[in-house]
């Protein structure tokens, strides 16, 4: 097996923590929609947030593939608290890679322990999938920006402590035009909008930013000015590996869901388990889930080793998203009529499921990545 001693003990960990502590939190947590931060407090003392933060930044310095299982395990107890995981990733890769000392001591460790709760800010009412139509300005003040505009459908928006908001600094320049900044959301100006309620990763919060004449030091600005867009893009191939480790997770549950039950629940006599149509969807969800699960582990390889993991990384976040949709709808058919109802785990996981088809980008736009890859680099493996 290609899972080194520190992989599984790091997986181990993190399956033990989801188990005893996040599962049992679930239901209650989807009923409420209520944000975690007890859970988000012993995961920052665990060292579960910011995997891949080399030691020489204070975090313990895994790699990718770690990542991945961490997601993995931490979804099979509720994918809210794993997409929690993969945000903090998300921003403390950024300011690793883009951020000054100075801004790495403010905030990269806060971050990490969960001190400080942060969001990223892209999406737009005119710039979803298509970022260059964002709309969000920040134009030069001295020394420093004055930052304008709105964001919508922002994860962590009405808790965040701190924002890393994409903005546009040059009309003109297009994609060379945008540039992130890291907005206090305690500064005058901010305004945040109602939590918005969602189908599924109801725990996971979501709202809107507004930004009205919001004074920015120089030091608000993460990088150079001007590779906003290519910053945000640098981080997008490990944000689809973990989303799509995330997807795996839930599939993994459902399955394990959809099992336990059939060999429980009995008709004309016998369990469900024995019935042919039943074992054929148990066997499906298993060899879907695992050959996600190994999509996954090839993409973050790829990353891991240095080599263009485009490919890789669209094609283990397309296949686990539309396997998680899939096979929890299989799960939900085992449990019959059980499943429809709402407080029965499958349930849940199926409305978790379909936003793993939509966030990170697309289902859709993965496939068109994957055909220009294609097309660009030809076929052969």
């Amino acid at each position: 097996m290609y899972l080194t001693d520190t992989h599984r003990q790091v997986r181990e960990m993190a399956r033990q923590f989801s188990q005893d502590v996040v599962r049992p939190a679930a239901e209650e947590l989807d009923r409420e929609e209520r944000f975690p931060a007890e859970i988000y407090d012993q995961m920052g003392a665990l060292g579960l947030f910011g995997i891949g933060v080399p030691e020489a930044h204070g975090g313990p310095g895994f790699d990718t593939l770690c990542y991945a299982l961490v997601m993995e395990e931490l979804s099979r107890g509720y994918s809210s608290v794993a997409d929690q995981c993969g945000l903090v990733e998300l921003i403390s890769t950024l300011l690793v890679r883009h951020g000054t000392d100075g801004q790495r001591e403010k905030w990269l460790l806060p971050v990490m322990t969960a001190q400080k709760r942060t969001a990223y800010c892209i999406t737009e009412p005119e710039a979803g999938t298509d970022v260059s139509g964002i709309r969000t300005t920040a134009v030069k003040n001295g020394d420093g920006w004055i930052l304008n505009g709105g964001k919508i459908w922002i994860h962590n928006a009405p808790v965040a402590d701190v924002a890393f908001v994409l903005a546009r600094t040059d009309k003109q320049a297009g994609r060379r035009g945008m540039s992130i900044f890291i907005v206090d959301l305690q500064s005058d100006g901010v305004e945040r909008g109602p939590k918005e309620h969602k189908m599924g990763q109801r725990a996971s919060q979501v709202g809107a930013l507004t930004f009205t004449n919001v004074e920015l030091s120089g030091e608000a600005l993460l990088g150079d000015e001007g590779r906003g867009f290519h910053m945000m893009m640098s981080v997008l191939d490990k944000g689809r590996v973990g989303i799509a480790a995330l997807a795996v997770g839930i599939g993994q549950a459902g399955l394990e869901a959809a099992l336990e039950y059939a060999q429980q629940r009995k008709q004309f006599g016998s369990q469900i388990a024995e019935f042919q149509g039943v074992q054929w969807m148990l066997a499906d969800m298993a060899k879907d889930i695992e050959a996600a699960r190994l999509l996954v582990h090839s993409a973050a390889a790829a990353i891991d080793e240095g080599r263009d993991a485009t490919k890789a990384c669209s094609m283990a976040k397309c296949f686990a998203g539309d396997m998680a949709v899939t096979r929890t709808a299989d799960a939900i058919q085992v449990f019959g009529g059980s499943g429809y109802i709402r407080g029965f785990e499958v349930e849940r996981l199926y409305r978790d499921a379909k936003i793993t088809q939509i966030y990170e980008g697309t289902n859709q736009i993965q496939r068109m990545i994957i055909a220009r890859e294609l097309i660009k680099h030809g076929a052969r493996v």
